[in-house]
């Protein structure tokens, strides 16, 4: 898998999550632990996200 199929990936499970973590807290009955585990992931993919991209401008240069 090339750098930007998987950062491509990643983005696509980033914004997954970020629906998901919408979805829940539109219900009133909302789980507070499942969206706070949703956010984490959301926020490990972002980091990842970022190290990539900044290791594809690194390689560059």
């Amino acid at each position: 898998m090339s750098m930007q199929s998987h950062l491509a990936e990643l983005v696509k499970k980033h914004q997954a999550l970020e629906n998901e973590i919408t979805d829940c807290l539109a219900h009133p009955a909302v789980d507070d632990l499942k969206v706070v585990e949703l956010k984490r992931r959301k926020l490990q993919v972002k980091e990842e996200i970022e190290r990539l991209r900044l290791n594809g401008q690194a390689s560059v240069h």
